[in-house]
C-alpha cells in the first residue's frame, strides 16, 4: 500500500471513529437530560419566565442540551390549566414548576407523585402547605408576601388630601382576601374611607370603574390576582380613562401604562425556583426544602402616566423608586 493511501485510510478511519463517538455522546446526553414541566396561567413574555430561564443559565443548565423544559402557557385562560397539567403529567417530568395557585393545584391533581415547585401568594392561606419551614409531601417553592398595608401610605404621599380609596377584590382568591384586609386596616388607621369592588371576570371591570367614579374614589389598589385573569394593559387604560391613580403589586402594571407598583420582584423569585429545581434534580426531596419569601420589594413609577393624570410625584418617592418610567 502506498504511503498516501495509508494516510488517507487512517485519517478516514479516525474521522469515522470520532463521528461515531460524538453521536454516542450526544445520545448519552439526550438520555440523561432532565425534563421539567412549567405551568403558568399567563404568557411567555412575563418576568416569571425570564427569571426562571436566567436562573437555569446561572446554574449551568442549557435548554435542549442538558435539560428540557416543557412550557405550557394558558394565556390568561385559567380553564385551560387542567388540560395543560395533564399534558405535562403524560410527559413524566422530574419536577413541575407551577406559577400561581390555580396552576399549582392543577399540577398536583394531574401529577400527584411528581415534585412541584410553586410561586404563589400566601402558601399557608391558600392551603397549599401548612408549614413554610417544612412543607412536607412533594411540594415547595416561594410564597410572595403582598405588602398591601403599605399601599394607603404610598397613596397618601402622592395625594396628601386623599379621602377615599378603592380596592379591586377577587372573591375567588384567598390571598386577595388577606391583602384586602391588610389594606383596609392601614387605610382606616390613616383616616381614609375604604371601599372594595368585587370583580370575578375581566368583563366586570367596566362596571367596577364606573362604580368607583360614582363613589368618588381617589386612588385604586389592585393585586396580582386582579382582574382574573390579569390584563394589565386594559386595567391601565381604564384607570387612565377614568383619571384614577392606581397602584398594583406587579411591575407589569406601570410598564403597561398604570401609575405605580410596589411589591416583590418576580424575576428574582422565579430565579429562586430554578435553584429548587436544581436541588430536586440532584436528589433533594421537595418537602424538605423550606418555602422562601421575598426579602426585597421594588417601587416602580410611571411619570408619563403621572403627568397625564396631572399628578406631581413627591421627590421622596422618586428618590427611593427602583425604576422610573419617563
Amino acid at each position: 500500500m502506498r504511503r498516501r493511501e495509508f494516510i488517507s485510510l487512517v485519517g478516514g478511519t479516525a474521522a469515522a471513529a470520532l463521528s461515531a463517538w460524538l453521536a454516542a455522546f450526544r445520545r448519552a446526553l439526550a438520555e440523561n437530560k432532565s425534563r421539567v414541566g412549567f405551568l403558568f396561567s399567563g404568557s411567555s413574555a412575563g418576568d416569571e419566565v425570564i427569571g426562571f430561564k436566567q436562573g437555569l443559565r446561572e446554574l449551568g443548565y442549557i435548554e435542549g442540551q442538558n435539560i428540557d423544559v416543557e412550557y405550557r402557557f394558558a394565556e390568561n385562560s385559567a380553564d385551560r390549566l387542567p388540560d395543560f397539567a395533564a399534558e405535562l403529567a403524560r410527559l413524566n417530568p422530574s419536577v413541575i414548576v407551577a406559577i400561581g395557585t390555580l396552576s399549582t393545584r392543577a399540577a398536583r391533581r394531574a401529577a400527584p407523585d411528581t415534585p412541584v415547585v410553586f410561586l404563589l401568594a400566601d402558601a399557608i392561606g391558600t392551603g397549599i402547605v401548612t408549614n413554610l419551614r417544612r412543607p412536607g409531601g412533594n411540594i415547595t417553592g416561594a410564597s410572595i408576601y403582598r405588602p398591601a398595608e403599605k399601599y394607603p401610605e404610598i397613596a397618601k404621599q402622592v395625594l396628601p388630601g386623599l379621602t377615599r380609596v378603592g380596592y379591586l377584590f377577587n372573591p375567588m382568591t384567598a390571598s386577595s382576601a388577606v391583602s384586602l384586609s391588610e389594606a383596609r386596616h392601614s387605610a382606616e388607621v390613616l383616616g381614609l374611607d375604604f371601599r372594595s369592588y368585587l370583580v370575578e371576570r375581566p368583563e366586570d371591570l367596566e362596571n367596577a370603574f364606573a362604580g368607583m367614579k360614582t363613589d368618588g374614589i381617589g386612588f385604586l389598589f389592585l393585586d396580582a390576582a386582579h382582574p382574573y385573569p390579569t390584563n394589565w394593559p386594559r386595567v391601565a387604560e381604564l384607570a387612565l380613562r377614568h383619571k384614577l391613580p392606581a397602584l398594583s403589586e406587579i411591575r407589569q402594571f406601570p410598564l403597561a401604562g398604570g401609575l405605580m407598583s410596589y411589591g416583590a420582584k418576580l424575576s428574582d423569585m422565579t430565579r429562586l425556583l430554578a435553584q429548587y429545581v436544581d436541588r430536586i434534580l440532584k436528589g433533594s426531596k421537595a418537602g424538605d426544602l423550606p418555602v422562601e419569601q421575598p426579602t426585597r420589594f421594588e417601587l416602580v413609577i410611571n411619570l408619563k402616566t403621572a403627568k397625564a393624570l396631572g399628578l406631581a410625584i413627591p421627590d421622596k418617592l422618586l428618590t427611593i423608586a427602583d425604576d422610573v418610567i419617563e
